[in-house]
């Protein structure tokens, strides 16, 4: 038997690391020099011009007819072909299965969606509609299915991404299912399967005004409460692929009890159950957004839940600025998405929490991406699977 000395193992790690920052770097500052691709990045002109050419190679990245400005030799400037690999990017929820074609640019090239319930949502039937949409998608822009280079999925509940095993999702009913190694029989593509919102993190940590490099953290707001963090492009993970589980975070040892049987969890606080369950003290309430309707026609008790709410937001934040120290934050989920003043409460409440050695360390913003982030966070996670197969892997 061979071993793979731990040096070799960092240098393929630091390989495959440098390509996927290239590729990034140039897809927001193109079209780019090779040598401002190199000052950007950090790295020597020899190492950078390397990546570019492998690259380059498999059709990645091209050339294109424009040459730098200014003093000097001109330089010609590099640009990637974002059609020259496609994706599928899927997420499946409880009552919706979310699936588009999504180009290296991070576009969504075409979509489709289908409704399901969850009497009807086992792996098998989820796994036939996935491969019929994907199919239904390729048909659509004339091409064939041989042309993507793989389909990742984003799933709520606890995901082994290595093994493709869905562990346990409350939301669709599953444990233990190797939902993966299915979804590949039937589409005869690669598949990659993840948690939804470590997905959703990576495909808001591609957007347009994120850093370049450095960490992102994503905290979601809904049915339940959690977080995920992107470093240096990379998901983090922690053991079990668990990192981020801030719902569970005791705030109160004497509070209220949990699903998952503990009292006191942040969750309890803000999410919209919690929310509806105090309110239906008061009176029935059908929804968040009819609760954000009272407050607005003056009901002390319904902005009292609130704001509430939006006081444990900020702690949440709090919470993951300290554990992380993050550059960014992205507040996202129902709660903040359909109802701006909520983000603008929460923003406002973060100043009194944060303590001062933190204080305008990081920028707390809404999604760029909305609804589609988890599609385009599932896509990206294939291509970063592909890089670190190997760029000369076969299509």
């Amino acid at each position: 038997m061979f071993l793979i000395s731990s040096e070799k193992r960092d240098q393929e790690y630091i390989k495959k690391k440098n390509q996927m920052l290239i590729l990034e770097m140039i897809r927001k500052h193109r079209p780019i020099s090779r040598a401002e691709l190199a000052k950007r990045t950090q790295l020597s002109a020899t190492s950078a011009g390397r990546i570019v050419g492998e690259l380059m190679d498999i059709g990645l990245v091209k050339e294109t007819d424009q040459t730098s400005s200014g003093v000097g030799r001109k330089a010609t400037l590099l640009d990637i072909d974002p059609q020259s690999i496609l994706s599928v990017g899927v997420e499946v929820d409880r009552n919706v299965v979310l699936a588009g074609l999504i180009d290296l640019d991070g576009k969504v090239v075409a979509e489709r969606h289908q409704s399901i319930d969850r009497p009807s949502a086992q792996p098998e039937a989820v796994a036939v509609l996935i491969a019929g949409m994907v199919a239904q998608l390729a048909e659509a822009q004339g091409m064939p299915p041989s042309k993507l280079i793989g389909v990742g999925v984003g799933m709520p509940g606890i995901v082994d991404t290595q093994g493709g095993i869905v562990v346990f999702s409350a939301q669709l009913g599953w444990r233990n299912e190797r939902f993966a190694s299915l979804l590949e029989e039937k589409l005869g593509l690669p598949v990659v399967l993840d948690n939804d919102l470590k997905v959703k993190a990576l495909g808001e940590s591609s957007a347009g005004s994120m850093p370049d490099h450095g960490k992102t953290a994503l905290i979601s707001i809904g049915s339940g409460l959690g977080s995920a963090l992107i470093m240096e492009g990379k998901i983090y993970r922690g053991a079990g692929n668990m990192a981020g589980e801030i719902g569970h975070a005791t705030v109160d040892p004497n509070g209220k009890l949990c699903e998952c049987g503990k009292r006191g969890c942040l969750q309890t606080y803000i999410t919209d159950v919690a929310m509806l369950q105090e309110a239906s003290q008061i009176k029935p309430v059908s929804g968040v957004n009819e609760l954000f309707e009272l407050m607005n026609a003056g009901e002390a008790w319904a902005f009292n839940i609130i704001d509430r709410a939006c006081t444990y937001a900020a702690i949440a934040v709090n919470s993951v600025v300290c554990s992380y120290n993050p550059d960014s934050i992205i507040l996202t989920g129902d709660f903040i998405d359909t109802n701006p003043g909520a983000f603008e409460t929460v923003l406002g409440k973060v100043r009194d929490f944060i303590g001062e050695p933190f204080a305008g360390t990081f920028e707390l913003k809404r999604s760029e991406l909305g609804g589609k982030s988890v599609m385009i966070g599932a896509a990206k996670l294939v291509l970063q699977q592909r890089l670190d197969r190997g760029l000369h892997e076969n299509r």
